[in-house]
Formats: C-alpha cells, sequence, structure tokens
C-alpha cells in the first residue's frame, strides 16, 4: 500500500483558534449608537472538552441502603454535569470581546467565578440567549443554526 500524502492535514489554521466578529444584543449599544460587536475565540474541541470535564463529576452508583450496583462484574458509576457552569466557562473563555475574565469588569459585577460573568453581564434572558447562540454558532455547538447538516452527517457515518 502506498504512503498517502499527509500535508492536507498540516494546516496552520488547526494550532490557532480563529476570532470572528458577531453583532451583539441590540439592547447593548456602542457609541455609534448601534449594537456592540462581539469578538469570539473559536474555541478547539479539545479546550471545549477540557472545559467540560472541570464541571463533570462521577460517583459511585448505589441503592437506597448504600450498596453500590454492580454491572458487568465492576462498580457502575452515576455521571453528573453541571451543564449551566460549563456553559458558562465555555462562554467566558470564548468571548473575547467583551472578555469576560477581565478584572475590573468581574470586580464591578462583584463576581469571582468566570463561570458566572455571562450571567451577569447579559443578565436579561434575551441578551443571555443571543450571546449564548451566537457563542454556540461559531464553535460549531449549535445544532439548530446547522439545519439538520450535523444529523444528515451523522446518519452518512452511520449507513
Amino acid at each position: 500500500m502506498a504512503k498517502r500524502d499527509l500535508r492536507a492535514f498540516m494546516r496552520e489554521s488547526a494550532k490557532t483558534e480563529e476570532i470572528v466578529t458577531v453583532p451583539g444584543p441590540e439592547t447593548i449599544l456602542g457609541e455609534n449608537g448601534k449594537p456592540v460587536m462581539l469578538e469570539i475565540k473559536v474555541l478547539s474541541n479539545m479546550t471545549i472538552q477540557k472545559i467540560n470535564d472541570m464541571y463533570t463529576n462521577r460517583t459511585m452508583a448505589t441503592d437506597k441502603k448504600g450498596t453500590p450496583y454492580i454491572q458487568n462484574n465492576e462498580v457502575a458509576f452515576k455521571k453528573t454535569v453541571d451543564t449551566q457552569k460549563a456553559t458558562g466557562h465555555i462562554l467566558a473563555e470564548a468571548l473575547v470581546y467583551p472578555d469576560l475574565k477581565d478584572p475590573e469588569l468581574m470586580k464591578f459585577f462583584g463576581c469571582v467565578d468566570i463561570s458566572e460573568m455571562a450571567s451577569k453581564v447579559f443578565p436579561r434572558t434575551d441578551e443571555f440567549v443571543h450571546v449564548n447562540r451566537a457563542v454556540m454558532t461559531a464553535l460549531g455547538l449549535n445544532r439548530e443554526a446547522d439545519n439538520g447538516e450535523t444529523d444528515k452527517v451523522i446518519d452518512e457515518v452511520k449507513n
């Protein structure tokens, strides 16, 4: 079997996180009277996974008496994920402007946990939803925005 050329995969763009600019919520206006522009860093899959792992907890699954459940001769575990905190952390990590990790901004909102900053800076539901959707779409995590393309790809791979 001939050796295949791997140069197509040796992309500098695969080693950097691109920054995209999108309009912010209509309720937050800049000096020109128009909505501020958000700057979003397109995080790598590895970065997103590490953040999700930080908010994932594995505990031994037990019955009401505290006896561990056994499955396939091994102790069973239950996994819980604090998706709210993970999402907040992803938003804080991805947003370049506004920088939700900025000490002055965090002090203004009386916040010490970056996972809570998006909720503080964008307290209205419509603002938070707008920013969350913009970031998740930029990261490729918004399944609503892909018009079913992700599901089509998954179906193709299965078949």
